[in-house]
């Protein structure tokens, strides 16, 4: 393996990230019903082992300071109050899509611009309505015009440059190739859709695409040149496409989440006012088969009182984890880097490739 394949940076989201497999399914891949599941389950077998191993008696634990009634009281507040942020959080997203006239027709006036410029790039009288379909054209066009540069410089005597393009060119097919597969049957609304185009590192492929570019000025024929531009055109239209579809997407989860929220309150609210009114310690008194019943119908009424917290978390961690891994729009360098490496940059294609990689905390 050369040291310009030890040094690229990964093309996937998974395989950037330092999270071990598991922690990254849970925060991106995992069903968020399965998560909010986990989570209530979670409490409802802790609360359980704890109370099964305090050394108290049952009747003499809950009898001490009533916190029975006292720990489902402050569960129904939180439940009341949770729902009125959910309500207020469907009002902000809601906000963005009410407005004047005028700003409705600012709005449809930069999309179909957008779409312009795409069609005249794909050389397409129309551009794709579906969000995936639309993504796949994108991906197609850089592999294409990446195929084009590589072309335009067979003619030019210079073995580094020749070296520098193949390696370059063979990245972006075999990255784009993937992101096709991924985006192939992929609907909007799930989040295929923004994972496939997450893993297209764009970012980078912008990055080396201008430094090849501008450490080749002098050598690069007006043909190639031309190439050059015609690709950084296509990846820069890729970016902006991603982050608006991102944007939908949030959108869309934040609305789900809504009225995930508001579900889940309804056996939350009645779990926890019964668990004021009606739960008796005495209702439950002694062991079946040496576990406190007690301390099981504890524990269980505050797992499920718990429910729209767990559906909140659920899609809080996966928004929260795709929006730091997509600061910033374009090559810039987020994280710590070794500068002296990207000074250098014009040495060798590795190092190029290594100080892209390792920037973009979202690519």
């Amino acid at each position: 393996m050369s040291d310009s394949d030890k040094s690229r940076p990964s093309d996937t989201m998974r395989e950037r990230v330092p999270e071990n497999s598991r922690k990254f399914w849970l925060l991106l891949n995992a069903n968020r019903w399965l998560v909010a599941a986990g989570i209530s389950g979670g409490v409802f077998l802790a609360l359980a082992i704890i109370g099964h191993l305090h050394p108290t008696e049952t009747p003499a634990l809950f009898s001490q300071g009533d916190p029975i009634e006292t720990l489902f009281q402050g569960l129904l507040t939180s439940i009341i109050t949770g729902v009125t942020l959910v309500l207020a959080l469907s009002q902000l997203v809601l906000s963005q899509e009410l407005g004047p006239v005028g700003d409705q027709r600012e709005r449809m006036e930069g999309a179909m611009a957008f779409r312009k410029d795409v069609e005249d790039v794909i050389e397409e009288p129309v551009s794709p309505a579906q969000p995936s379909v639309f993504l796949r054209s994108l991906v197609k066009l850089t592999k294409r015009r990446a195929k084009a540069v590589s072309d335009a410089i067979q003619d030019i005597d210079d073995e580094a440059l020749n070296d520098q393009v193949a390696a370059f060119t063979e990245n972006v097919k075999g990255n784009a190739d993937a992101v096709e597969n991924g985006l192939k049957d992929a609907q909007f609304g799930e989040f295929d859709v923004v994972f496939s185009a997450l893993n297209y590192n764009y970012s980078w492929k912008l990055y080396a695409a201008r430094r090849i570019r501008a450490e080749n000025e002098d050598v690069l024929t007006e043909d190639a040149r031309a190439a050059f531009d015609e690709l950084i055109d296509a990846l820069e239209l890729f970016g902006p496409a991603r982050e608006h579809f991102k944007t939908l997407y949030f959108q869309w989860a934040l609305i789900d989440l809504s009225r995930t929220m508001l579900y889940a309150s309804v056996p939350a609210l009645l779990t926890a006012v019964a668990g004021v009114v009606y739960l008796e310690p005495a209702l439950f008194p002694g062991t079946v088969f040496g576990v406190r019943p007690l301390v099981v119908v504890v524990s269980a009424g505050v797992a499920v009182s718990l429910l729209p917290f767990a559906f909140l978390l659920s899609y809080i961690l996966r928004i929260v984890t795709v929006t730091k891994r997509t600061l910033s729009i374009g090559p810039f360098i987020l994280r710590e880097t070794d500068r002296s490496r990207d000074l250098n940059w014009g040495e060798t294609e590795a190092k190029s490739g290594e100080n892209a990689g390792v920037g973009n905390k979202g690519e």
